[in-house]
């Protein structure tokens, strides 16, 4: 009799076993698959992953877009974190062609503050193509290709664009404050402006400064520019404390009422406030010995000028 209780006991413990383990298989058929929603923290320095499960198994890409855009869109659990798609801009459509994402934005987009816009493109990217189908996304606004403050079209965008080429994850953007000289009202002279700005991990800092000097003075910055817009950064290296910049045949054509030493020590002076650089070397696709607007030598090794500086 006793025997026969310990097995009966026994049976009910394999049966409660059995009943355990379908639940737990059936809650996790019903917790669907995991991504990685990013949000962007409130101080506006880099972007962090929350764990996210869908809503079913299912693997159609419309339904798991449909599903991720709305995470992009909704209050974190953290609160010290926020989504990229705010209630500021609007996605208008988007569309699917191959393995690449389109998605198309309200001009609101075009609008937003570099330091904002940069990180919001980062996350939408990560988070997006984790879904099988999905490898490249690209950014319009209103049906016209997202652009760079160079006026560079800025392409399809991959996950590896945001990774260092080890692999291993890194801060996919940085915040550092340049010290930049642009032109005076009158371009006789440098007026120096400080500029906090949101960079790729991946740029040089040289290259950063020289962007930033070509796109030009920012709201509220109280200067003008010194830099032809539609110039094109060819090359730029340091070596022995000397910045060697190689600009495209655009930067000999100055458009605005700017003395050459302006443009020149607008160059030099903001390039040597970076900790490595002492001298600047100029050149125009390779070659040092044209002059600027006929009477400056790029030949020259300059160093920082501030009788310029107002």
């Amino acid at each position: 009799m006793i025997l026969r209780r310990e097995g009966k006991g026994f049976f009910l413990l394999l049966l409660l076993i059995f009943v355990a383990c379908a639940c737990s298989h059936q809650a996790e058929q019903e917790q669907g698959n995991q991504y990685a929603v990013y949000y962007i923290n409130y101080g506006e320095t880099g972007i962090y992953p929350q764990e996210y499960v869908t809503d079913t198994e299912s693997t159609d890409t419309e339904q798991l877009l449909a599903e991720l855009l709305e995470q992009l869109q909704a209050v974190s659990e953290k609160l010290e974190y926020k989504a990229p798609l705010s209630d500021n801009i609007t996605l208008l459509d988007y569309s699917i062609a191959e393995d690449q994402l389109t998605l198309n934005f309200d001009d609101n987009y075009r609008h937003l503050p570099v330091t904002t816009e940069v990180l919001i493109r980062a996350a939408i990217v990560r988070t997006l193509t984790q879904i099988e189908g999905i490898q490249y996304v690209s950014f319009q606004i209103r049906t016209e290709p997202l652009m760079d403050m160079s006026g560079n079209v800025i392409g399809i965008m991959s996950a590896d664009l945001f990774l260092d080429n080890a692999g291993n994850e890194i801060n996919t953007y940085e915040r550092v404050k340049l010290n930049l000289y642009l032109a005076n009202e009158k371009g006789d002279g440098l007026k120096a402006v400080s500029r906090s700005v949101v960079y790729s991990s991946n740029i040089s800092m040289e290259r950063l400064v020289l962007e930033q000097l070509i796109a030009g003075p920012a709201e509220g910055d109280k200067a003008f520019p010194t830099i032809n817009p539609d110039t094109k950064i060819i090359s730029v290296n340091v070596k022995d404390g000397i910045c060697y910049v190689d600009l495209d045949n655009t930067f000999l054509t100055q458009i605005y009422n700017v003395t050459s030493d302006v443009t020149i020590y607008s160059i030099t002076n903001s390039l040597v406030e970076l900790s490595n650089v002492n001298k600047v070397q100029l050149s125009i696709n390779g070659d040092s010995t044209v002059n600027y607007k006929e009477n400056t030598s790029l030949s020259t090794v300059f160093e920082r000028n501030l009788e310029l500086v107002e």
